[in-house]
């Protein structure tokens, strides 16, 4: 490339005049992105490389020119280590400058913005020292030499910050020794008490059960009606989000978890450019493990456009979804962040919403949720199952649980929050593996609200059986730990939210493995009266423990199918309706999880059961249409 531009018989050229003149943009492209800029007053270098009509390479060279200072490839010409670790690394992000060598006369530093006065006062007050040479640089080269240079300060934040912060609400401890010891004691005395009195310990242990699934299911039913007389609370009108004007919005991180999904990239690249937001306003962060080639290539191979950048995330203990989340959101520039699966396909106007809802949400707004739900729901008897299941989780039992002021755990995906704010609550726990449940948990406990927003991301629906119990069993884990992390001091818990809170997140959260690991147990002993007609059970359910047991039999489970039903009304999804009645089948395949997740517990719980994605044949059959 020359190393002066031809300037008019006017004036120097302006970025876009050298564009064209280079041969590195066509007029009617610039003409095109001018006109962005104009509605949108951002920077015309961010629009063209958001828009993908210009290398970053390319466009800082020509910057380089335009600002009078030479360019330099840190990654050809890397700074010295010595000399950049000696400075804040999330100052330097957050600032675009870097230390590059130490000269007689001063410092030589690397930048990506225009290096006026502000900038070089910028650059004295961080290094300290007066600014002899300054080069341009891109903002991806200076990202991925501090990834290089603070390897292991931001892997160890990302793993043990809320650890070392906040060790009372990280899962990184299973159990504390006084969770050991009411364990012990409970297992103890109840083997015990079965050597002394087998009946009357038999018996209460039944009535036990039994009362706590009554309590269950009225808890269920109750939510869920107090959820069907009401719309999502955060309502959201469509005239409002078409009255949003583009320089008024703020700027959004989306950051994309994904690890061996070579075979969906380019699906969930489109899917991104779907969203209607200024792409000059996104930044979208692929979150890689270092130990996945294939899915770096692949999306190497999709030739992304400048605002999407590549993270690789360093190896280390544990490798899971949450790690990967807190090594994005270091680099993350967003005013607001959101989490999106690789296999996402958000509603184009989410984002919008979103920031609408935290407008109208106020102060003590941490969180805002899409509803999730599946583009395959009809492929098979599991994806019938998993659609009823999450439209009335998302249509009836969150809207409850907020109108009802109870804790709501947050979905794995299309949770939008302040950037800050979410640094602010210690941001993911990698040692949880349903770090969203926990996050929505921690977020009550601070005393912040979570709320639902009318949009829908739609997900893969598990088309496999052990696909899906292995996905299962992992969501069931993690609601073991969240309950072990928030009841490790009940009294705290209680103090701090209230009993009305605490009883509800007991019933949601520590109920829901509960129940799965004790149902099997109520079926045997129903199957077995069934089968043999004998009355050697009647001893151990005297009158009030029989009519509580024939209740959860029958409306326990009419009341799961009746909710199942429920569910297919707000979405239109009749036709998914009449397998609402297969719900206790599906209730044997929760079961089998929970005791899968019971074992890992115990002996793998930091675990991240990868759960396959791409494998739907709906999804097959869009990508040969």
């Amino acid at each position: 490339m020359d190393n002066t531009l031809q300037e008019t018989s006017h004036r120097p050229l302006r970025l876009g005049e050298a564009l064209v003149a280079r041969g590195l943009l066509r007029p009617e492209d610039l003409e095109w992105a001018l006109g962005i800029q104009a509605r949108t007053q951002e920077p015309l270098g961010q629009i063209l490389l958001s828009r993908g009509l210009v290398r970053r390479y390319h466009l800082y060279c020509i910057l380089a020119e335009l600002w009078g200072i030479p360019f330099v490839d840190l990654l050809r010409e890397p700074p010295d280590v010595n000399l950049l670790r000696q400075f804040p690394p999330e100052q330097m992000l957050a600032r675009k400058l870097i230390p590059l060598r130490k000269l007689e006369k001063g410092l030589e530093i690397a930048t990506a913005r225009r290096p006026d006065p502000d900038v070089l006062e910028e650059a004295r007050h961080l290094f300290g020292q007066s600014v002899a040479q300054i080069w341009a640089t891109t903002e991806w080269d200076i990202q991925q030499i501090l990834l290089r240079a603070f390897r292991r300060e931001i892997l160890t934040t990302a793993t043990y910050s809320l650890y070392y912060r906040r060790p009372e609400e990280s899962a990184h401890t299973v159990f504390t020794p006084g969770q050991f010891l009411v364990m012990a004691t409970l297992l103890l005395g109840t083997l015990l008490a079965l050597y002394t009195m087998p009946q009357a310990t038999l018996i209460a242990i039944n009535a036990a059960v039994n009362f706590f699934f009554l309590v269950g299911i009225l808890f269920k039913f109750a939510v869920s009606m107090v959820g069907a007389r009401y719309e999502r609370e955060l309502t959201v009108e469509e005239k409002e989000v078409r009255s949003l004007k583009d320089e008024e919005l703020p700027r959004y991180t989306i950051l994309v978890p994904v690890y061996r999904e070579a075979e969906v990239i380019q699906t969930l690249l489109s899917n991104l450019s779907r969203l209607d937001y200024p792409k000059e306003k996104l930044e979208i962060l692929l979150l890689l493990e270092e130990d996945d080639p294939a899915t770096l290539e692949a999306a190497k191979a999709a030739h992304p456009p400048g605002n999407i950048y590549f993270i690789r995330i360093p190896k280390g203990i544990p490798k899971t979804k949450p790690k990967a989340c807190n090594v994005g959101l270091f680099f993350a520039s967003g005013d607001y962040v959101v989490i999106y699966d690789a296999e996402d396909q958000p509603e184009p106007d989410q984002l919008k919403k979103a920031v609408l809802a935290f407008r109208k949400g106020g102060e003590q707004l941490a969180c805002v949720q899409a509803a999730l739900n599946y583009f395959n729901a009809r492929e098979n008897f599991l994806t019938r199952m998993f659609t009823l299941e999450y439209s009335y989780w998302f249509d009836y039992m969150l809207p409850g649980l907020h109108r009802l002021g109870l804790p709501i755990p947050l979905g794995g995906t299309s949770n939008h929050f302040p950037t800050e704010r979410l640094r602010m609550l210690g941001s993911w726990d990698p040692f949880n593996v349903t770090e969203d449940a926990d996050l929505g948990i921690r977020a009550a406990v601070e005393g912040w609200e979570v709320r639902v927003i009318p949009s829908t991301t739609y997900e893969e629906a598990n088309t496999q059986l052990w696909n899906w119990i292995r996905q299962r069993s992992r969501w069931i884990k993690g609601y073991m730990q969240t309950t072990l992390v928030h009841t490790r001091n009940p009294w705290r818990l209680v103090r701090r939210v209230g009993l009305w809170k605490a009883t509800g997140f007991l019933l949601l959260v520590g109920g829901t493995p509960l129940t799965a690991l004790s149902a099997p147990w109520m079926w045997a002993m129903f199957v077995w009266w069934v089968i043999t007609q004998t009355r050697a059970l009647d001893p151990f359910f005297p009158p009030p423990v029989l009519y509580i047991s024939l209740f959860n039999l029958l409306f326990g489970n009419a009341t799961a199918i009746y909710l199942n039903m429920l569910a297919g009304f707000k979405r239109g999804y009749y036709d998914l309706i009449p397998w609402a009645l297969l719900t206790p089948v599906y209730w044997v395949l929760q079961s089998i999880a929970a005791y899968k997740a019971l074992w890992q517990l115990f002996t793998r719980p930091f675990y991240w059961e990868k759960t396959r994605h791409g494998i739907s044949q709906w999804l097959w059959r869009q990508r040969h249409a």
